[in-house]
């Protein structure tokens, strides 16, 4: 009769095992697609500003253009044309970053570091653990009671 009731209980263990593996590996996929669909929404944001950044230089940078270019024509110099050199590389590079393929460039050099240049990346004195966060913890609190 024991044994019956023991095999029952190891059964019902085994389920319930496989159970909260499940539930876990759930609540995982769960929490990384919600951190992919944040991620998405803040890089959609990010070219949504850039866009709308673009409008308001590319506006700036043609009446400044047009003045610079009507000085530089009237006063017969044309260092009034020199401020459009810098303005013209923030133009480009609001553009491209907006339009252009920018995103794929960085995703694609980040990719390259990722794989190549694994070094660069490490964090000092290495991972954080779950020993240095308690022995941290310990040292900063003046309540602890070591057991």
């Amino acid at each position: 009769m024991g044994f019956i009731f023991s095999k029952s209980m190891n059964e019902n263990m085994k389920n319930q095992q496989e159970f909260m593996l499940m539930n876990a590996r759930l609540q995982l996929e769960r929490q990384l697609m919600m951190q992919n669909e944040m991620r998405e929404r803040q890089m959609a944001m990010q070219i949504a500003w850039s866009r709308e950044f673009l409008k308001y230089f590319g506006t700036f940078f043609g009446i400044a253009a047009i003045s610079l270019t009507a000085g530089a024509i009237k006063r017969k110099t044309p260092a009034f044309l020199f401020p459009l050199v810098p303005l013209s590389f923030v133009l480009t590079y609001q553009y491209d970053l907006g339009y252009g393929t920018l995103l794929q460039r960085m995703k694609g050099e980040a990719e390259n570091i990722l794989e190549t240049e694994k070094s660069k990346l490490q964090l000092p004195k290495g991972m954080i653990t779950f020993e240095s966060l308690e022995k941290s913890r310990r040292e900063q609190s003046k309540f602890f009671i070591d057991k």
